[in-house]
């Protein structure tokens, strides 16, 4: 029962706290990233994985970490990010639909922002300092917002919630 609620609320807990973080400070603590890890690493084997599957989650993270590393020495998105999609793909592996969700809430997120910044910051905003960070022109964009939501959104239809159905 404990190891069941873990699986049920351990990722999608990260993966909101990871997404508030960004917004709110423009950074994702590491300690996110490696949660996401050890929490993959010890309930896995609870949901059945056996180790052809954990391997073949492993190099789905290992090769997120190698492409957003990429992004990341080009300045086009943040180490906390890179390390975030990491994490998200141990856990969901080579998963398709997550990388187009991520790629639709990523593209508008970036529009969302520019749009944002082009116009004042609203009255109601002013002092809020998570607001004027991500008013700046020259602030970048948060997308560990958009990582975030889009594993909030395929993850019901992943093996972790598959293994509570039976």
């Amino acid at each position: 029962m404990i190891i069941d609620a873990t699986r049920l609320l351990l990722f999608p807990a990260l993966m909101a706290f990871a997404a508030s973080s960004d917004l709110l400070t423009m950074t994702i603590s590491n300690k996110v990233s490696l949660a996401l890890a050890a929490g993959f690493l010890v309930l896995a084997p609870a949901a059945g994985m056996g180790i052809g599957e954990i391997g073949m989650h492993a190099a789905a993270g290992f090769t997120a970490l190698a492409v957003a590393f990429c992004l990341f020495a080009c300045g086009w998105i943040g180490g906390g990010d890179a390390k975030l999609a990491a994490a998200t793909a141990l856990w969901l592996g080579f998963d398709l639909p997550y990388l187009f969700v991520a790629s639709l809430l990523g593209g508008a997120l970036t529009l969302l922002v520019l749009q944002f910044r082009l116009f004042p910051l609203p009255i109601a905003l002013q002092g809020a300092s998570w607001a004027e960070r991500l008013h700046r022109k020259d602030a970048g964009v948060p997308y560990g917002i958009a990582l975030a939501a889009a594993a909030l959104i395929v993850y019901p239809d992943t093996i972790w919630m598959h293994a509570l159905a039976s």
